[in-house]
């Protein structure tokens, strides 16, 4: 086959550094997230989904084949803290944590996940984003350490 031809789907999560509720604001929240689609659609990689809460965020995207994933995290949060800083000089410390979780996604799962990432702020209601995520791993059956995880 001469041609490179990829479809890989990956839902990832990060957070706000130490978790703190940076983006409480539902309109500063919803720019970020559209902030976030467009830089991962120049990184060609468009996303689907975007949602979370005012201290996390979900994505789910379709992957390029010329970009690695750890480059894909990186120029989101780089780009993006940057852009929250120069929107809203009140937070200036504003910062994504350090790690993330990606997770891949089949493409029969693709609504349920959307569904799942739309959702988030009822979700929150119940639990918080520690129990989210361990539940996320154990789910993808991932290991970690608890003393790096949450930085």
């Amino acid at each position: 086959m001469s041609q490179s031809l990829s479809m890989v789907y990956i839902h990832a999560v990060f957070s706000t550094k130490n978790r703190i509720g940076y983006l409480k604001d539902g309109n500063l929240r919803d720019a970020v997230w559209r902030f976030l689609a467009n830089t991962s659609a120049e990184l060609e990689c468009p996303a689907l989904e975007i949602g979370g809460t005012a201290d996390h965020v979900h994505v789910l995207f379709r992957m390029d084949r010329e970009i690695t994933q750890s480059k894909w995290v990186k120029e989101l949060k780089r780009t993006s803290s940057l852009w929250v800083k120069a929107k809203a000089r009140t937070l200036y410390y504003f910062h994504w944590q350090a790690g993330y979780a990606l997770f891949s996604v089949s493409p029969s799962q693709l609504d349920t996940v959307r569904k799942y990432i739309q959702n988030q702020e009822t979700h929150h209601a119940k639990r918080d984003f520690k129990t989210e995520l361990r539940a996320l791993l154990r789910k993808h059956g991932l290991e970690w350490d608890e003393r790096y995880v949450w930085e």
